[in-house]
């Protein structure tokens, strides 16, 4: 495995880095490892906010426009369970 020296580092960012690595309990090498390896990963990443995301996943799946009567601006009422 390859071995990386960085030098200058602030003092602030180190410790910000102790402190990440200590919330996610591992040691800082492994905290700094994991940020390397996701900032270098290729993968695809979603260019769209999750609620695009989900409605790209219904889109063409046959509701039409008026099928489902929107709901802002009605008050909430609470569910019935004596009929």
């Amino acid at each position: 495995m390859a071995q990386l020296v960085v030098r200058g580092l602030e003092d602030d960012v180190k410790s910000r880095l102790q402190e990440r690595a200590k919330r996610h309990n591992r040691s800082l090498e492994a905290e700094v490892r994991d940020i390397l390896r996701d900032a270098v990963d290729w993968s695809p990443r979603p260019t769209r906010g999750l609620g695009s995301e989900i409605a790209a996943l219904f889109r063409g799946k046959g509701f039409r426009k008026g099928e489902i009567r929107e709901l802002r601006g009605y008050p909430v009422q609470p569910a019935k369970f004596d009929e």
